[in-house]
């Protein structure tokens, strides 16, 4: 396909930016020497719909009018509307994950039953018809079902032990709805409990060791191919300020869980975010700052937070993958600039850096809701952070190679072999410096240049040109521009780059 594509005339791609000036000829990439690092799933880029979202309730509020407002009533979302399927539909293959705070305590309802409230130690009601529009909605796009259950006082006896009677009635009715489970947490964030309504203020590593045994063996009897994914959870490794504690300030922490449980699960998960929004600036723990964006503090956030999650699954639970359930621009919602071209530089950046070290799944927060959104969940018109997540998936195959040398030093590059095989490469160029930087290529190749004016516009320019979707959601052809020798990429923009020739043998 790629060369076919390359046979049409080349263009200049510096023509694309007006303030792009010659430089040193830069030394050309050795693409045919690039060594096999892994893989990464075929569903590595994933992505969040909140159960909150499904639900409806109150999720994180917009920014209006300089309100503080925290949080906002959202109706429920419409998991059958054509438009959104679509959008979701070229992302995969993908997987859907249906959880967050809010499913710790929701509710779903029996077979003939209708609640107008939902039952003592629960939040939120899920009807039946809500769950079954999730299972369509993963079969339409292509987006196996992860998830986790309701943990809190209303699923609990006498005892405060945790019964599986809710986790059985997801599995049952996703079942009987033509659908599976593909993998789910016991608990979202259990080093976070609190957000479990009702749940014991006692409630403490033993008590989740405990508990997470009980859920193992009702997974094991009732949903044997459910992948068994955990602990899930979030912020030890920078984000917050202090290690984590239950309501009585007695520590809970993820190593405290592992340690108790050695050798239980399938995939070691965990949860990042590098910062929290405005919305939760009172929480004591570091606000995402814009001018903060491009830097190497901001970006290799994720690298941080790996390596804290990575010696504990090396210590408890050795050679097991590893999966981010979820991760977003900042917690709370995302910031006013997490819906830009600014964050896609982050979006990216924790792709291939991730993939290098071996994470096999990255789930975005959230598909269509709030501010770190691919998708503004009113509009339903795509965001920059999902014309990136299109191009990765056209661009960026399953096979991880190792970085080629970068000319610069606000260059970063990442490579993987290209979809298709037959020797070719396909590479992701981030410059984060205000001068052009030039790839030299020394091939034939196809390029796809993300621009922004300015950065943190809320539209991307593709080679120059605003992309285009049709009022049913299908994106048109993002088919790049033919350059030879190298590629002049702006300063601050991005650049994807096929190259069909590359010759690589790990991309056979």
């Amino acid at each position: 396909m790629f060369k076919r594509i390359l046979k049409v005339a080349t263009l200049n791609l510096s023509a694309l930016c007006s303030f792009c000036i010659p430089g040193a000829r830069a030394q050309t990439l050795d693409l045919a020497n690039l060594k096999k690092t892994g893989e990464v799933s075929e569903r590595y880029q994933a992505y969040n719909v909140e159960m909150v979202e499904v639900t409806g309730g109150r999720f994180w509020a917009a920014y209006e009018n300089g309100s503080r407002e925290m949080y906002r009533y959202r109706p429920p979302v419409d998991l059958t509307n054509r438009r959104l399927i679509n959008l979701a539909r070229h992302l995969g293959p993908s997987l859907v994950r249906v959880s967050g705070s809010w499913a710790n305590s929701t509710y779903l309802e029996e077979k003939g039953e209708k609640l107008t409230a939902p039952p003592a130690g629960y939040k939120q009601i899920l009807t039946r018809t809500q769950w079954r529009n999730v299972v369509a909605f993963s079969l339409a796009v292509d987006a196996p079902i992860v998830t986790s259950f309701a943990v809190s006082a209303g699923v609990r006896g006498p005892d405060g032990v945790w019964a599986s009677n809710q986790a059985q009635r997801v599995a049952d009715l996703t079942k009987d709805s033509g659908g599976k489970i593909f993998a789910a947490e016991f608990f979202n964030e259990p080093n976070m409990p609190e957000t479990a309504v009702g749940l014991s203020k006692n409630y403490g590593v033993a008590n989740y060791a405990a508990d997470f045994r009980t859920f193992r063996r009702w997974a094991h009897m009732a949903v044997p191919d459910m992948k068994i994914l955990g602990p899930g959870g979030v912020g030890e490794g920078g984000l917050l300020s202090r290690p984590p504690v239950n309501a009585l300030a007695v520590p809970i922490s993820t190593e405290g869980m592992m340690k108790e449980n050695p050798g239980s699960v399938d995939v070691v998960s965990y949860h990042f975010y590098g910062a929290v929004s405005e919305r939760c600036a009172g929480m004591n723990m570091e606000t995402a700052v814009k001018e903060d964006a491009l830097t190497a503090a901001w970006l290799d956030g994720t690298l941080r937070e790996y390596k804290y999650y990575a010696a504990l699954r090396d210590r408890y639970e050795p050679g097991k993958p590893m999966w981010i359930t979820e991760a977003g621009q900042a917690a709370c919602g995302g910031s006013r600039w997490a819906s830009t071209f600014l964050d896609s530089f982050r979006y990216l950046n924790q792709l291939g850096a991730l993939a290098q070290l071996g994470v096999k799944v990255v789930m975005h927060n959230t598909l269509a809701a709030s501010d770190y959104g691919l998708i503004d969940g009113d509009t339903l018109e795509p965001r920059p952070d999902y014309w990136a997540a299109l191009l990765w998936n056209q661009i960026m195959d399953k096979i991880v190679l190792e970085s080629p040398r970068s000319p610069a030093a606000d260059l970063r590059l990442y490579a993987h072999c290209l979809p298709g095989g037959k020797g070719g490469v396909g590479l992701l160029a981030l410059n984060l410096g205000a001068g052009v930087q030039s790839l030299a290529i020394g091939k034939m190749a196809r390029a796809w240049v993300m621009t922004g004016k300015p950065h943190d516009a809320q539209t991307v320019m593709i080679n120059g040109k605003k992309p285009v979707i049709d009022g049913n959601g299908n994106p048109g052809r993002l088919v790049g521009t033919a350059v030879r020798g190298s590629v002049p990429i702006a300063g601050r923009a991005i650049a994807f780059v096929a190259v069909p020739d590359a010759g690589n043998p790990a991309c056979r």
